[in-house]
């Protein structure tokens, strides 16, 4: 990626500018690199399409965390190994512990992890049920019926909290 590294930042810049066009270029030419990371990591091929799909939708719904300061590529591969990450936590896939350096990548994934303290210090700031309502279906991307199982309660309980939850954090970072 590291070639394409100033074309896909320039149409990932594009794309929060607001062009179509650049943002529909980006996620074509995201697919190949996001193939051969998936396949590098060793996911097997009935999975790749579908964690492929996964990041594009994260880049997608989330394009606007990117800091366009920052170099791209380390953006995307955050990206793709939380994907991967969850994937083997859905399907139980265990990961032996010689795989958990070669998962962390040779990317600086700091802003990453200091992304994720942030969320977990405003989850904090709300009522559990909300915080764990919103870290299910947000986060993990479970869905309401198999967070209402784990939570043991009503899925129209859950909706109501992660509604609550969101407008609670929007209006927090609002106000900062």
């Amino acid at each position: 990626m590291a070639s394409d590294e100033a074309a896909l930042q320039s149409l990932m810049q594009a794309s929060l500018a607001g062009d179509a066009r650049a943002h529909r270029a980006l996620l074509t030419a995201l697919l190949p690199v996001l193939r051969r990371y998936f396949a590098r990591k060793g996911v097997n091929d009935a999975d790749i399409d579908d964690l492929v799909q996964m990041t594009l939708i994260a880049v997608h719904e989330r394009g606007e965390t990117y800091d366009p300061g920052k170099p791209f590529a380390p953006w995307v591969y955050a990206i793709a190994r939380y994907k991967m990450i969850d994937q083997f936590r859905r399907t139980r896939r265990h990961i032996a512990l010689d795989e958990i350096g070669e998962l962390a990548d040779e990317h600086d994934f700091s802003d990453a992890i200091r992304a994720r303290l942030d969320v977990d210090a405003q989850l904090a700031k709300l009522p559990d049920k909300q915080a764990a309502a919103v870290r299910a279906i947000r986060i993990e991307q479970l869905s309401v019926a198999e967070t209402a199982a784990r939570e043991g309660l009503s899925p129209s309980d859950i909706k109501i909290s992660v509604h609550r939850g969101l407008k609670a954090l929007a209006k927090r970072m609002l106000r900062k």
